[in-house]
């Protein structure tokens, strides 16, 4: 519960402060007090108060250095985000149904919790129904490939906080042929997810001048799809086919039918949010580092790390 001093004209005021506060770096000088009021459309005497307020309440120590100004000696960034009413920072992103996915959700915890920004993940199948959710503000930041990022950028007011890289939302995509099959074959049954933006529009292209009879299935569907002989083909997510495909299937590397760009921009995952949400997320992009969120994840699919999400 909310402190009541918080809850007075005061406590509304250093509410507004500790939002501005959040990126103050340690040891750095503080803006003029007459500053923080223009800023907050309120008076001197009010803005000191506020400040006081939150030095009382432990979620910063300042100094004054004299002619030198005041200057941040300590800063509590979770109290501060919890008494500027921020919220947790929820995350939605892919099923750890992989290692990759797996270190993926090891690394956001430990970069958020570095960043002292209170964060919880959520895990939702298919990037179209985490765009839905981003946008009906059921969830605050969501995890895509940068090829999914890229065609709801067209369409969607969302905005990249963050591109982690190459090989950090899938190690590779490749095209899944039934033992005995070729992609020459006439009438190939090809199996598509159009729950996946990433999924469709690879197979798709890669199937588009081909005489092909599409399946809508969902990877949980695959293997058994597969072994029934329902599906001739499809495009995949390499890290997952031990996990889902028992038959026996030739698997023809993305990149050997397609461009090398394009497999490029399938593996790299993105952090998104909506373009007009809260200043929080300027906090987020601020803090937030992308290499240890990397680092992490490379260590838990090396096996040096537990996941731990």
């Amino acid at each position: 519960m909310l402190d009541a001093r918080f809850l007075t004209r005061n406590g509304m005021t250093a509410r507004q402060l500790a939002a501005e506060l959040l990126n103050q770096r340690t040891d750095s000088r503080l803006p003029r007090i007459r500053d923080y009021a223009e800023r907050l459309g309120v008076g001197n005497g009010t803005v000191q108060a506020a400040l006081q307020l939150l030095e009382s309440a432990g979620a910063v120590q300042t100094e004054a250095r004299g002619h030198l100004g005041t200057y941040l000696r300590a800063v509590d960034r979770a109290g501060l985000w919890q008494l500027a009413g921020l919220g947790t920072m929820l995350a939605a992103m892919p099923l750890p149904y992989s290692r990759r996915y797996e270190g993926l959700a090891t690394g956001l915890r430990e970069a958020f919790e570095d960043a002292e920004i209170p964060f919880a993940l959520t895990f939702m199948r298919g990037a179209q129904v985490r765009l839905d959710a981003l946008l009906a503000g059921r969830a605050d930041l969501i995890v895509v490939s940068r090829l999914a990022f890229e065609e709801f950028g067209e369409d969607y007011p969302i905005a990249q906080l963050a591109d982690l890289g190459a090989r950090t939302f899938v190690g590779a995509h490749g095209v899944l042929l039934r033992a005995g099959a070729s992609l020459d074959d006439p009438g190939l049954a090809v199996a598509v997810d159009t729950s996946s933006v990433d999924q469709q529009r690879l197979t798709r292209l890669v199937f588009a001048e081909r005489p092909v009879r599409y399946v809508e299935t969902s990877y949980m569907q695959l293997g058994e799809l597969f072994r029934r002989g329902e599906v001739d083909a499809t495009v995949w997510n390499l890290d997952e086919i031990h996990q889902h495909i028992d038959e026996e299937v030739t698997t023809i590397p993305f990149d050997e039918v397609t461009s090398t760009d394009l497999a490029g921009r399938n593996s790299s995952a993105v952090l998104a949010a909506r373009a007009d949400a809260s200043s929080a997320l300027d906090v987020v992009r601020d803090r937030l580092s992308a290499e240890l969120v990397t680092r992490t994840q490379q260590a838990v699919l090396t096996g040096d790390r537990l996941p731990s999400y």
